[in-house]
């Protein structure tokens, strides 16, 4: 397991720590969550047995909590506090930093209000995204980010050492390939849009949320393999079930939220569902709040061909049967890159767009 720093050394700018802000006291509609302890991995039979517990949890709605994952609450909010600190830097700073997106690019900073949501009302986000630690992806980048590097480092490392790779193995446990099937296919050292993001949504006026119908982010999924959600006890993100409500999700304690995106879907031809969530305003008590997140966004290596896998379970349930569900001819870097260019697209505000062909006919759905 990696070692994560928890405090300034000489020499660096000291960075305030950050605290949790506290959790709705409004009783919400709340998801029905699995959550698997990623403790149990290495003990006898909990692969297996972590394993079944994650295939009843992608059938129901694609979400689920992990816990037991090797990093502690003190180091998780440590990159809170950095990425607080990278967003008070001021905006002309920042810019210096901004990301490709109009190219594809999703490396480094995305400005407040770059995307129309509904006519006259711009969305309400910043990022920073920081790639993988490899030569490929070096690029400059703040000074609270260099100073405090090899912490973000050991912090990024670790997620897809210890926690990604444990959870590409139960997938491939699941379809009875060999576990390090989607390893293969995942590997650190090759290009991907793999990165650790810092997010910050700002706090929105009554009268914005009114026009927004209370939505901030229409329902959508997400691009790669896997996203990873550290506890954000400030609650605006909602699932789609499969009945089509919309339920909130709960900031489980010292865990992370995970959802499937598309790349796992395409690679199933459907079995492994890209799951569809939303981000709405909080709740009366949290309205006045910013939402700070760390996430980690998992994505296969820029060269794989996003073509179903030959799997006795696919084919025993029925899913090599169709190909509505691939994306066969388009690689995994492709279709990020598409879909990145299309998401700062300025030909309609976000909020009348349902359906948005991303590359070569495969289309994206947004849902109110």
């Amino acid at each position: 397991m990696a070692a994560v720093a928890t405090s300034a050394t000489h020499g660096k700018t000291e960075i305030p720590a950050y605290y949790q802000v506290p959790e709705t006291k409004f009783e919400l509609d709340w998801a029905d969550l699995v959550t698997l302890d990623l403790s149990q991995f290495d003990q006898p039979d909990g692969k297996e047995k972590l394993a079944a517990q994650l295939f009843d949890a992608i059938h129901k709605i694609g979400f689920f909590y992990i816990i037991g994952f090797g990093l502690t609450q003190e180091q998780v909010d440590r990159q809170f506090a950095i990425g607080r600190e990278v967003f008070q830097l001021p905006t002309e700073e920042k810019l210096k930093y901004r990301a490709d997106l109009e190219n594809g690019g999703y490396n480094g900073y995305k400005p407040l209000g770059l995307r129309e949501v509904k006519p006259g009302v711009y969305d309400n986000t910043e990022i920073y995204n920081i790639p993988k630690f490899i030569p490929a992806f070096e690029r400059p980048h703040p000074a609270v980010i260099n100073e405090n590097r090899q912490e973000i480092e050991a912090f990024a490392r670790h997620i897809n050492d210890e926690i990604v790779g444990k959870l590409l193995v139960l997938f491939a446990i699941i379809l009875e390939l060999p576990e390090d099937f989607f390893l293969k296919t995942h590997r650190y050292t090759e290009k991907s849009d793999c990165h650790l993001r810092y997010m910050k949504y700002h706090h929105r006026s009554e009268e914005q949320n009114r026009i927004l119908d209370n939505v901030w982010v229409k329902g959508h999924t997400d691009f790669g393999s896997l996203t990873l959600l550290f506890r954000q006890p400030v609650a605006a993100l909602q699932v789609r079930t499969p009945e089509g409500q919309w339920k909130w999700v709960r900031p489980y304690p010292q865990s992370i939220t995970v959802n499937l995106a598309d790349s796992l879907e395409f690679l199933t031809n459907g079995f492994l569902k890209s799951s569809i969530h939303r981000v709405v305003a909080p709740p009366p008590d949290q309205a006045e709040v910013d939402r700070l997140g760390v996430l980690y966004f998992v994505r296969p290596e820029d060269s794989l061909e996003l073509r179903p896998v030959v799997s006795g379970v696919l084919e025993r349930l029925g899913y090599d049967k169709t190909t509505d569900g691939s994306a066969v001819g388009i690689t995994a870097g492709e279709w990020v890159k598409a879909r990145v260019r299309k998401g700062v697209a300025k030909d309609k505000p976000r909020s009348e767009v349902a359906e948005q062909e991303i590359i070569r006919g495969k289309a994206a759905k947004y849902y109110d």
